[in-house]
């Protein structure tokens, strides 16, 4: 297959998990930066182009990968199908709903597929959750609780665009799981400081009980941290996650049963290359996918609907 690679931030990165898949041909990066387009065609050995229609009017690109600021996602992705191709699209895909449907009426109209990035699906600890809750390990499941938390290192993440580009993930989890967009309950604070909030959402469902707890107000010595509680009929499973700043990551997945503790050993993956070539391949073969975009509009609408509530609270 053959790819063209809109942006040179986390497409930089893209570019070099591609370019380790036996299968990817050719790869073409578009970006505004001369200096680290030269930089990754030294590094990787891939083409590059500061125009994008250089990528759009290339019949040999197979699917467009999309790592462009979300509010371009839209017009690039509808452009991609119009010209013939696939499209790979980064998270959040979009940030309106409105959108998501203009680009669901795109892909019935040129008959092409937008798959998007919910690479949670991918990471070990939430596959292990899911596949637990799907077999029964440890009987029904009753209730989960999901957090995310980081010190204000990442820009803007306060109650108008936390839900979107914070918890975006864990919403991703929770739409799969519960097949819910409204949520029971909703709570947020800014703490005062307009570009940093907590927040609180919950959801009961069918007997089943689901929270997310995210943060972007942690102390600058706290590590970016992830996790979960899940409680069943027969266990509890707890899963903790935390990279500090040095890059060292602490990472457990423990379960208590009537048999005691369990350590869970947590698969060396990487998510993002494991949903990578996930995508690839049911492009290519043309089988479903989990990833679809009518998928990754539930945790859009999710988004939407907090961040409308967390706003009328402020």
């Amino acid at each position: 297959m053959n790819i063209g690679i809109l942006g040179t931030g986390f497409g930089a990165y893209h570019a070099s998990l591609l370019k380790q898949m036996e299968f990817v041909k050719r790869i073409v990066v578009f970006g505004r930066k001369e200096a680290k387009l030269l930089e990754l065609q030294e590094e990787l050995g891939i083409e590059i182009t500061m125009s994008i229609e250089d990528i759009m009017s290339d019949p040999g690109i197979d699917v467009v990968d999309i790592c462009l600021p979300s509010a371009l996602h839209k017009t690039y992705a509808v452009e991609a199908m119009r010209c013939g191709k696939d499209v790979f699209c980064e998270t959040p895909v979009v940030l309106e709903p409105a959108e998501g449907l203009e680009m669901l009426k795109a892909e019935q109209q040129y008959g092409r597929r937008i798959l998007v990035n919910q690479f949670i699906q991918f990471d070990y600890a939430y596959e292990y959750l899911d596949k637990v809750i799907r077999e029964g390990t440890y009987g029904k499941l009753l209730h989960v609780s999901l957090r995310r938390e980081t010190a204000p290192v990442w820009g803007d993440l306060g109650l108008r665009t936390i839900a979107a580009n914070l918890m975006i993930h864990d919403l991703d989890f929770i739409a799969g799981l519960l097949d819910v967009t409204v949520p029971s309950a909703i709570w947020g604070t800014s703490g005062g400081k307009d570009s940093q909030a907590l927040v609180h959402a919950s959801w009961v469902v069918a007997g089943i009980g689901a929270q997310l707890m995210v943060s972007s107000q942690m102390p600058e010595a706290y590590p970016f941290t992830v996790g979960y509680e899940a409680y069943f009929g027969q266990a509890k499973l707890v899963f903790h996650e935390s990279s500090s700043a040095n890059g060292d990551i602490e990472a457990s997945l423990t379960a208590y049963t009537s048999e005691g503790k369990i350590e869970i050993p947590l698969i060396p993956n990487n998510p993002y290359e494991k949903s990578l070539r996930h995508v690839l391949h049911s492009l290519q073969n043309g089988t479903a996918s989990t990833l679809s975009l009518q998928s990754a509009l539930k945790s859009v609408e999710l988004a939407a609907m907090l961040t409308d509530q967390l706003i009328g609270s402020k």
